[in-house]
């Protein structure tokens, strides 16, 4: 059993500082627990009430019978130290402390003495995650420590993917984002100024999570380079690991230092690790979950050859110069391919790479020429474009589609650009588990990154 289940698995959850009045940190907290999908007990702590939403209040965990597998510390900072101490002498296993009012904001007093109290449970056998944190989230158990009340934050489906973040409040965005894209997020772990826990825990215990099929991360700064270094090049052999770095400006790297209270690392450490431990960098957030998509969803290529299919030639040439700006190759589609196409287009349609089925292409085109590409050896990967605003595409081109690939041996990107109806087409694609995209660039970069990783020696 990892160390760090506990975070994840508990049994039994007491939320301290838990409170009545809505709309505070401590009422979110054990709404969240007791309105969700969590089935192990669940206590609330304040010594001020005989009874918080319903359940009966302790004065202390000592008062709580049980053993308690995870404590969320929701009390202002000053208060945290006796908490702390309350929590070892109880054998609590994991803590995570919501509080903010440390190293971010300069309270190095306050920080020693936690400090201390945490190296001193550490040696017990508790762990401590925070502070300065926006909480957990484990889909598949319900264990949602994540201040943010659900209405105004949905929580995103289960998936593959799992989200480590240095920063609470860019975090909180993410999952919003996932809801709202459909992305499946398996486990989401903020780890503010990471006093005990930190990156490198966190992706070590994510490279041996079965259930984890994609890493993403946001961090600033590193707790131990050479730690997180070692971890990291053992990880990304594995399974793809995204990370998107805050600070990589001089005047970033110094608002991180009131932030989470780190130092950030220097860019140019960064771009070694991204090449020596294969970790794959994300510029911006819509990189980031572009790159977890296809991770998530798409097999590897075999190869860097890949070819576009297409409606609309301005989209193919231009699906073409990102292919070739992302240094991936075209493929040359075989003989085969190009005579099976063939019978089913008009003498119009240009048949190579791009091949573009022209605008009055129809569901049966899309689907011989798909069948033709995936069977074709001289093609590693897809990059299919859709343009459903032509006539001739059935309102049932989504199903035919997804049935063609959903047991897929080649990954696919599937392109489609415009307003209302295109944007209905491709969010049923997207719920059916096919990787779409609006732009050609993106498309290619996504599909670089996952061939990269597929390739690596």
């Amino acid at each position: 059993m990892h160390e760090l289940n506990n975070f994840f698995y508990p049994k039994s959850i007491a939320v301290i500082g838990a409170s009545n009045s809505s709309g505070t940190i401590g009422f979110v907290e054990l709404e969240n627990l007791l309105k969700g999908s969590f089935t192990g007990k669940i206590f609330a702590v304040n010594p001020n009430h005989e009874q918080i939403q319903g359940i009966k209040s302790h004065k202390s965990v000592f008062e709580i019978k049980d053993e308690i597998d995870l404590a969320v510390v929701v009390v202002p900072a000053k208060a945290v130290p006796l908490v702390l101490e309350q929590c070892i002498e109880k054998k609590v296993k994991a803590v995570q402390i919501i509080s903010a009012g440390f190293a971010e904001v300069g309270n190095t007093e306050l920080t020693e003495q936690v400090q201390k109290i945490m190296n001193k449970g550490i040696k017990q056998g508790t762990r401590f995650l925070g502070p300065n944190i926006l909480g957990t989230l484990y889909t598949k158990t319900g264990v949602d420590t994540i201040f943010n009340p659900p209405y105004r934050s949905p929580r995103p489906k289960l998936g593959g993917i799992s989200f480590i973040s240095q920063s609470g409040a860019l975090g909180a965005a993410i999952i919003d984002w996932a809801s709202v894209k459909n992305y499946g997020i398996n486990k989401f772990i903020s780890y503010g100024n990471a006093m005990d826990i930190n990156e490198a825990d966190l992706l070590e215990f994510l490279g041996q999570d079965k259930e984890t099929k994609v890493i993403v991360m946001y961090i600033e700064g590193v707790k131990n380079g050479r730690k997180f270094f070692e971890t990291a090049k053992k990880v990304a052999k594995k399974k793809p690991v995204v990370l998107i770095k805050g600070g990589v400006t001089e005047e970033a790297s110094k608002a991180t230092q009131s932030h989470t209270g780190s130092l950030a690392g220097s860019t140019q450490v960064f771009e070694a690790l991204y090449k020596q431990t294969g970790i794959i960098k994300a510029e911006t957030l819509n990189e980031v979950f572009e790159f977890a998509k296809i991770f998530g969803l798409e097999p590897k290529p075999k190869g860097e050859k890949v070819q576009i299919i297409t409606n609309g030639g301005g989209l193919g040439v231009l699906s073409t110069d990102a292919v070739i700006l992302n240094k991936l190759k075209l493929s040359m589609p075989s003989k085969k391919t190009v005579e099976k196409v063939a019978k089913i287009s008009p003498q119009y349609a240009v048949l190579k790479n791009p091949m573009d089925l022209v605008g009055d292409a129809d569901d049966e085109r899309y689907r011989v020429a798909i069948e033709a590409c995936m069977e074709d050896e001289n093609i590693d990967s897809i990059i299919l474009v859709m343009l459903f605003q032509v006539p001739n595409l059935s309102e049932k081109v989504d199903e035919i589609v997804f049935q063609l690939l959903k047991e897929r041996k080649k990954p696919v990107a599937i392109l489609s650009v415009g307003g209302t109806f295109s944007q209905k087409h491709k969010k049923k694609l997207t719920e059916l588990g096919m990787s779409t995209f609006s732009s050609p660039f993106m498309a290619a970069k996504a599909l670089k990154a996952l061939t990269e990783f597929a390739l690596r020696k």
